[in-house]
């Protein structure tokens, strides 16, 4: 299988495809989190089903899907210590004349309010235009997601519209907010 190896690098980040080394890692920052902080914030997650082989099989998942084209799933990692601080996915919705994806960013909370979401998200956003040939990228956020409105707001993503029973979560059809960004 041939490898998917796009990364980027920020003055204190380095954001690229997970690899089985940094199973150990991963797992303690999970472990680490903190209780949630709002509802959109898993907070503490049962990870007893995470073991290295596991961790193995979902790194040659994000390898598969990305060699397909399908989604490209990148850890992002302090650089002074490699703490693993969360992660951002583009899912593909369409290439040929649209070159169009979905994107997606989480950080754990115990990394929260110090600029790495911002900071993680720009440089994703270049790589995506840059190296991975998208010329639009969508954000699509709950309606009350504030923090997830003010990340995207902040890196230039702009409002665009409201989709209407978008997606199925919380045991209901629930609308989202769409944000985009397109290359310069």
């Amino acid at each position: 299988m041939s490898r998917f190896n796009y990364n980027t690098e920020t003055e204190r980040l380095i954001i690229r495809p997970y690899i089985k080394e940094d199973f150990s890692n991963w797992l303690t920052q999970f472990n680490n989190r903190m209780p949630s902080q709002h509802k959109y914030d898993e907070g503490k997650i049962d990870m007893s089903i995470c073991t290295e082989e596991w961790f193995g099989e979902l790194v040659n998942n994000h390898q598969q899907m990305a060699v397909n084209d399908k989604v490209y799933v990148f850890g992002i990692f302090r650089k002074e210590d490699n703490a693993h601080l969360g992660a951002i996915d583009f899912s593909t919705i369409m290439r040929d004349n649209f070159q169009w994806a979905r994107f997606g960013y989480t950080i754990h909370n115990q990394f929260w309010r110090q600029g790495y979401g911002k900071e993680a998200v720009k440089a994703a956003i270049i790589l995506a235009f840059k190296k991975l040939n998208f010329h639009r990228i969508e954000a699509h956020i709950n309606l009350d997601n504030t923090p997830s409105i003010k990340l995207a707001e902040s890196v230039g993503m702009q409002f665009e519209c409201i989709r209407k029973g978008f997606i199925y979560e919380f045991d209901e059809w629930t609308d989202n907010l769409i944000y985009h960004i397109i290359s310069k």
